[in-house]
């Protein structure tokens, strides 16, 4: 029972192993150019071996973005849960994203930005999990912008979004960091909008 306990633990830790280099390789390369074949050669590992985690490569591309979330949302969602919902997660919310951006959390930049632009238009469960990833973004934001008293709440966090986005869009194009202080400059006085919003209900 032990050792089934340890190789259940070297499975795990190995499949995770996978995931990490796979998430790094898809955010520069795409999830396309993500085969089992190329991630076996970055990992020296057989086809066969890593075959037996993901058995095709839309598994392994699926296996991916769900990887990719949960490193974005360590590093966006969970340090801002300890702020007052409303107009503080938001303003919270905001700061974890440009910062997510800015630290290049993913080599290639944002991945949900990357996998949206690669699979917007190619209908498939690949761009489904992609689109159900960023739209519960999308509804953290819109939430929140909600509860910090938004006159219209889903238009907020679209601005929001794609001020951020345009920021990162900018500076994987120019490598210019300045673009992240434009967005934080844009998106500054949205935010007390929604505060005075709440104040004057």
């Amino acid at each position: 029972m032990a050792t089934a306990t340890r190789d259940s633990r070297t499975t795990v830790g190995t499949r995770d192993a996978i995931l990490h280099r796979a998430v790094d390789l898809a955010s520069t390369q795409g999830l396309e150019g993500l085969t089992i074949g190329r991630l076996a050669g970055e990992l020296e590992m057989s086809k066969s071996g890593l075959f037996g985690h993901f058995g095709s490569k839309q598994e392994l591309q699926l296996a991916t973005i769900d990887a990719a979330e949960r490193r974005f949302v360590q590093a966006v969602v969970e340090p801002t849960l300890g702020e007052p919902e409303g107009a503080p997660r938001l303003r919270a919310l905001c700061d974890r994203f440009l910062v997510y951006l800015e630290g290049r959390v993913f080599p290639g930049g944002c991945f949900w930005a990357a996998t949206a632009a690669e699979f917007d238009g190619r209908p498939g469960p690949v761009r489904d999990r992609v689109r159900e990833g960023i739209g519960a973004w999308l509804a953290a934001l819109e939430r929140q912008a909600e509860l910090a008293g938004a006159a219209d709440p889903a238009q907020l966090a679209f601005e929001l979004q794609a001020l951020a986005q345009g920021a990162n869009s900018s500076y994987q194009l120019f490598g210019d960091r300045r673009a992240f202080d434009q967005a934080r400059r844009a998106i500054e006085p949205l935010l007390p909008a929604a505060q005075a919003r709440k104040r004057a209900k």
